[in-house]
C-alpha cells in the first residue's frame, strides 16, 4: 500500500487500511467482493465485505469525492432519505508509484432494490406506478429541504419495499447542491431533468425487451411531474377559508399527517375584515408515522410500515380492551403477544428475505386474503404457517442480492400487491380509485378462536 494513503471519515473503521488500495478497484480479487449486482454507474463501483457488513467503494474524482461526501452527511445528519457515507481514500498509488482514483465508500442500504432488478422479469404496470410514485416523493422530500439534485434518475436511485409500495433513497449525489431553499426554476429544471431521463430509462428497458413495448413510456415521465406537483402543493400552497371554518386547520395539518408529514411551523393570516382566514405550512417534516413507531417500539421502520404497524396496534388495543391505557404500554404488550411471535415463527433461514416489518405487513396482508377466501378470520398461526410455504418460501433474498430473482422464484412484485390498498400513506402518489373495500378480520393473537357463547 503506497504510504501517503489518506483515509478522512468521521470514525474511521481500521479494517478499512487492510483493503487493497494499491490495486485498480476493477481488480480487486472476488474473495474480498460480495456479489451483489451493480446499477448502471459511470464510474467503477464494486460491493465489499467488511467487519460483517458490506460497504460501496466507487472510483472518483479526489474533490468530487470529498464535495459528495460531505452533501451526503449534511443529508443524512438531517434525516434525509440517502445513503449513509463512510469515507473518503486519497493519495492511492500502484506498488510502482502510479497514481489511482480516489474512491468514495458508503454503507450499502440492506434490502435495497436497483431500479432493473424489479425489471429482471416482467412486472406488472402497477409495480412501475408505485416506483414512480415512490420518486416522486423523494423528490419533494430532497427539495423540501433545500436540496438540488441535479441528476433525478432512477438510476441514481435506490428502493425498499414499504408496506407494498416503494421507498425510495438517494444514492448519487456528485451534481448535487443544497441550499437554504430552492427557487421554482430549480426545482422546475430538477423536475424536468428526471421526467426525461426516466423515459430515456425506459425506453432502455424496452429496447431490452424488461418493459412492456405497448406501455407508455412519456405518459410514465408525466406521471412522477403530476404525482411531484400534487403533493408539493398539498404540503405548500396556501388555502383560504371562512371565520367560522377554522376547524380546516386541523384538517390540513391531519391530511399532512395521513401523507406522511409532520407540520412544525404554520402560517396563518387573518383579511383585512377579519372574515377571512388563509393558511400555509412553511415547515413541514418526513417521517410521521416512522418516528411514532421509534418512540413506541425502538424499530426502525419505513413509512408504510409504521403507518401499517400503527394501525395493527389499534385494532389490538380496541379488540383486547386497552383503550384506557398509555400508549407505551399498548405498543408493550403489541410487540409481545403480536409482532414478535410472527416474526419468530419465520425460519432462519428465511428471515433476510425481507426485512421483518416487511414480513409482518405481508403476513397481514396474507390474513386479509385468507379471511376473505373462507368468509371468516383465521387465527394467526395458521396464517403464518400458510404465508411461510406459500409465499415467503418463494420469494428472493433481499438482503442477499439486492432484489434480484433467483431461478425458479416468484417475480419481485408482491404475490397479493394492488388489489386493495391499505391506509395509503402517499395519497397522492398512488392510486385512489383501483382498490376494493377493506376486509377488517377481528383480531385474534395466536391460538385456536375462542369458543361460541352458549345461550
Amino acid at each position: 500500500m503506497a504510504e501517503s494513503i489518506e483515509i478522512t471519515a468521521a470514525a474511521v473503521d481500521p479494517a478499512l487500511l487492510d483493503l487493497p488500495w494499491e490495486i485498480p478497484l476493477a481488480e480487486w480479487p472476488s474473495e474480498i467482493l460480495a456479489a451483489l449486482p451493480r446499477g448502471i454507474s459511470r464510474h467503477v463501483v464494486r460491493f465489499v465485505n467488511l467487519s460483517g457488513r458490506i460497504i460501496a467503494v466507487k472510483e472518483i474524482n479526489k474533490d468530487i469525492a470529498y464535495r459528495e461526501y460531505g452533501l451526503l452527511r449534511d443529508l443524512h445528519r438531517m434525516g434525509q432519505p440517502a445513503v449513509a457515507p463512510t469515507a473518503v481514500v486519497t493519495g492511492r498509488e500502484t506498488m510502482r508509484g502510479k497514481p489511482l482514483t480516489s474512491a468514495l465508500v458508503t454503507e450499502h442500504l440492506q434490502y435495497s432494490l436497483p431500479y432493473r432488478a424489479l425489471f429482471s422479469q416482467t412486472v406488472r404496470p402497477d409495480t412501475t406506478w408505485r416506483l414512480i410514485d415512490s420518486l416522486a416523493v423523494l423528490l419533494v422530500r430532497l427539495h423540501l429541504a433545500g436540496f438540488y439534485w441535479g441528476d433525478v434518475s432512477l438510476s441514481n436511485t435506490l428502493f425498499r419495499r414499504d408496506a407494498g409500495a416503494f421507498a425510495a433513497y438517494l444514492v448519487d449525489a456528485e451534481t448535487g447542491a443544497l441550499h437554504g431553499s430552492l427557487t421554482a426554476g430549480q426545482r422546475s429544471y430538477d423536475l424536468d431533468l428526471a421526467r426525461t431521463n426516466i423515459i430515456g430509462e425506459f425506453m432502455d428497458l424496452q429496447a431490452g425487451a424488461y418493459f412492456d413495448e405497448s406501455l407508455d413510456v412519456v405518459q410514465i415521465g408525466e406521471r412522477l411531474v403530476d404525482r411531484y406537483e400534487s403533493l408539493w402543493t398539498e404540503l405548500t400552497a396556501e388555502e383560504s377559508f371562512d371565520r367560522e371554518e377554522r376547524w380546516r386547520v386541523e384538517g390540513r395539518i391531519s391530511r399532512l399527517n395521513d401523507l406522511g408529514f409532520d407540520v412544525g411551523e404554520l402560517s396563518m393570516t387573518r383579511s383585512v375584515d377579519g372574515q377571512k382566514l388563509t393558511i400555509q405550512p412553511k415547515v413541514v417534516d418526513a417521517g410521521h408515522y416512522h418516528r411514532q413507531v421509534m418512540r413506541l417500539t425502538g424499530m426502525d421502520v419505513g413509512e408504510r410500515q409504521g403507518q401499517r404497524i400503527l394501525n395493527d396496534m389499534k385494532t389490538f388495543r380496541a379488540m383486547n380492551d386497552m383503550e384506557d391505557q398509555p400508549p407505551e404500554l399498548v405498543a408493550h404488550v403489541w410487540i409481545d403477544k403480536v409482532f414478535n411471535p410472527v416474526i419468530n415463527a419465520i425460519p432462519p433461514e428465511y428471515r433476510s428475505k425481507l426485512e421483518p416489518a416487511e414480513i409482518f405487513h405481508e403476513v397481514l396482508e396474507h390474513r386479509w386474503f385468507m379471511s376473505e377466501r373462507v368468509g371468516h378470520d383465521v387465527p394467526m398461526d395458521e396464517v403464518v404457517d400458510s404465508y411461510i410455504s406459500e409465499v415467503l418460501a418463494n420469494r428472493p433474498d433481499e438482503k442477499a442480492v439486492m432484489g434480484f430473482v433467483v431461478d425458479g422464484s416468484e417475480t419481485l412484485d408482491e404475490p397479493d400487491a394492488d388489489r386493495r390498498d391499505v391506509t395509503d400513506i402517499h395519497a397522492l402518489a398512488s392510486d385512489e380509485d383501483d382498490y376494493e373495500e377493506e376486509f377488517v378480520p377481528t383480531y385474534r393473537l395466536f391460538g385456536p378462536p375462542p369458543e361460541e357463547e352458549e345461550e
